[in-house]
C-alpha cells in the first residue's frame, strides 16, 4: 500500500506542478485555448497557484488537515474541468483526461498511510 500511495502521490503532484505552472505561465497559444472555454485568464492563474499549494500539500509531512483540503480541491477542479469539455463539445478524450487523473488522486487518498489520515471516526 505505501508503495501504490506514493507512487500515485507522485504523479499527482507532479501533474499539479506542471498543471499550475501551465495554468500561470500560459505559453505560447495557450491562452487562446483557455479563452475558448470561457474563462478569463486571470482565472487560470488563480487556478494555477491553487494546483501549486495543492501539490505541496499532498507532500508535506504532518498536515492531514491540509491534505483533506487537497483532495477536496483536486476532485473539485478535475470535475469542473471535466465537465467544461463536455460543455464546449471538446472531443471525448479532453473529458476523460481529467477522470483519469481523478482516478489517481482517488487510489492516493484511499491508500495513504495513517499517518497523512485525518484521524476521526468519519474518515
Amino acid at each position: 500500500m505505501k508503495i501504490a500511495y506514493w507512487i500515485t502521490t507522485a504523479l499527482l503532484a507532479l501533474a499539479y506542478l506542471a498543471g499550475g505552472y501551465f495554468d500561470i505561465a500560459q505559453p505560447g497559444d495557450m491562452g487562446k485555448d483557455l479563452a475558448r472555454l470561457g474563462y478569463p485568464s486571470y482565472f487560470f492563474v488563480i487556478l494555477g497557484v491553487w494546483k501549486l499549494g495543492a501539490s505541496v500539500a499532498l507532500l508535506l509531512p504532518g498536515t492531514p488537515r491540509l491534505k483533506e483540503w487537497a483532495y477536496a480541491g483536486i476532485l473539485f477542479n478535475l470535475t469542473g474541468a471535466s465537465a467544461t469539455h463536455l460543455f464546449v463539445k471538446d472531443p471525448i478524450g479532453e473529458a476523460i483526461t481529467p477522470m483519469i487523473i481523478l482516478a489517481i488522486a482517488i487510489a492516493s487518498w484511499a491508500t495513504r498511510p495513517a499517518s497523512r489520515k485525518l484521524a476521526g471516526p468519519w474518515l
